[in-house]
C-alpha cells in the first residue's frame, strides 16, 4: 500500500482556507514563522536569467538545433537544478480545466473536505506534509496530496471520492507528463553519457504523485510563510502555476531568486534523487520555498516523479564504472528512501542527502 511510503503525523483537521473566511485579525501562533534577514528575498537578483528549454527544440530532426538545446538542458541541470519548459506538449484546453476544477475543489464546504482528510499513517487527501511534532510551525498554505501513476499505486475508493470532472483532468494531465518526463529524462542521460536503457528502466513505471497547493493571501504575510524551504526527493518535479501571483522563489548562489512563470510554460525542477543518485552529484537539486502574497492568493500542482516503486537505486551503474568517478552514495529502496524523506520537516536542503551519501569517499578526481 501507499501509505507504507512513509507518512507525516496528522495535523488536527483545520484549514488556512477557513481560517481567512472567518476574517481573523490575529494569526494563530503556529502558523507564525520567526523571521530573519534570509527571509527576504535579495533585490540583487533580479537580473538572474533563468534557464528556458524548448521541448520541440530537443526534439528537432535539425541536429545543430538538437544538440543546442541539449546543452542549455544539461548546463540549466548542473548550475541551476531548475528551468522552465516551453511548447511542452500539454493541451492548453487541459490546463485551463485544470485551472477551474482545482479552485472548486479548495472551496468545497469543510464538511466535504473532511470525508477526504488524511488518515492516520497515511498521506494522501486535505492536509499537511512533514509535520514531525505537536509545536511545529505550519504553512500558510491548504495542500490535496494523491498518488497517479502508477495505476496500481492508487487507493480506488480513495481516487474516486475526487470530484468527477477533476478526476478526468488529472488522468489526462497526469499521462502527459509521464510522457514529458521520460523525454527530458532521456535527453539528461545522453547529456551526462549515461546508459539510456538504465534510466529508461528505472523510470518506465514510475511513481508519479501530485500536490495541489493553494497558497492563500495574508495581510501580515510576512509573518507567515506559504511553503517551507526544501528540495524535493524526487527526480524531476513538475509545476503548473494556475494564476499569475507569485510567490515561488529559489535558492541561487546564497540568494534567494523570485520565479516570474512564463504564460504557458511548465516550471521544472531537480529533486534529490536526482542529484545523488542518477547523476552522482554531476546534476544538483535546488532549494525552493513559496512566499505569501498579502492580497493575491496563489494556486499550483506540483507533480513529482521518482522511480519504478519496486525498484532499489543509487547512483546510475554506467556513470561509475571509471575508477576516479567513484559512487558517492549508496543503494537503496524507493520504500525506504520516501520514509525517511516523509519523516522530517522541511528545513532547507532534503536530509536524504545525507542518508544517502557514502562518506569518506573522495571527489572526482
Amino acid at each position: 500500500m501507499m501509505s507504507s511510503f512513509g507518512s507525516s503525523p496528522i495535523v488536527v483537521p483545520s484549514s488556512v482556507h477557513e481560517l481567512v473566511q472567518e476574517n481573523i485579525t490575529e494569526i494563530p501562533n503556529r502558523y507564525i514563522h520567526d523571521h530573519n534577514e534570509d527571509h527576504i528575498s535579495d533585490d540583487s537578483t533580479a537580473n538572474y536569467s533563468i534557464p528556458v528549454i524548448d521541448v520541440e527544440g530537443l526534439l528537432s530532426g535539425e541536429s545543430v538545433l538538437a544538440d543546442s538545446e541539449l546543452q542549455k538542458l544539461h548546463s540549466a541541470c548542473q548550475h541551476w537544478g531548475f528551468f522552465q519548459v516551453v511548447n511542452h506538449g500539454i493541451s492548453s484546453l487541459v490546463i485551463e480545466k485544470l485551472k477551474s476544477e482545482i479552485r472548486n475543489l479548495f472551496e468545497l464546504p469543510l464538511e466535504d473536505k473532511k470525508k477526504m482528510w488524511q488518515q492516520p499513517g497515511d498521506k494522501e487527501g486535505f492536509g499537511q506534509h512533514f509535520v514531525a511534532s505537536d509545536d511545529q510551525k505550519l504553512d500558510w498554505s491548504d495542500m490535496f496530496y494523491i498518488t497517479a501513476l502508477p495505476i496500481k499505486m492508487r487507493k480506488p475508493h480513495f481516487f474516486a471520492r475526487i470530484p468527477l470532472l477533476l478526476r478526468e483532468a488529472v488522468e489526462t494531465y497526469s499521462l502527459g507528463l509521464k510522457n514529458l518526463t521520460m523525454i527530458l529524462l532521456g535527453k539528461m542521460a545522453k547529456a551526462l553519457n549515461m546508459d539510456a536503457d538504465e534510466m529508461e528502466g528505472l523510470f518506465n513505471d514510475c511513481l508519479q504523485t501530485m500536490r495541489l497547493n493553494y497558497y492563500l493571501p495574508c495581510p501580515k504575510s510576512n509573518q507567515v510563510i506559504g511553503l517551507s524551504p526544501h528540495s524535493d526527493a524526487a527526480a524531476l518535479s513538475i509545476v503548473l502555476q494556475l494564476n499569475e501571483t507569485e510567490g515561488l522563489q529559489i535558492r541561487k548562489d546564497g540568494k534567494w531568486v523570485t520565479v516570474k512563470p512564463i504564460p504557458g510554460a511548465l516550471i521544472v525542477n531537480l529533486g534529490d534523487m536526482m542529484e545523488q543518485i542518477l547523476s552522482n552529484g554531476a546534476y544538483t537539486s535546488i532549494e525552493h520555498r513559496v512566499m505569501v502574497n498579502p492580497t493575491l492568493e496563489r494556486l499550483s500542482i506540483a507533480t513529482f516523479h521518482a522511480t519504478n516503486p519496486d525498484a532499489e537505486f543509487g547512483p546510475a551503474l554506467s556513470l561509475i564504472d571509471h575508477p576516479h568517478k567513484p559512487s558517492l552514495y549508496r543503494r537503496e529502496t524507493l520504500k525506504k528512501y520516501c520514509q525517511n524523506f516523509f519523516a522530517h520537516k522541511h528545513n532547507g536542503k532534503s536530509t536524504n542527502l545525507e542518508f544517502m551519501r557514502i562518506q569518506n569517499v573522495d571527489q572526482f578526481s
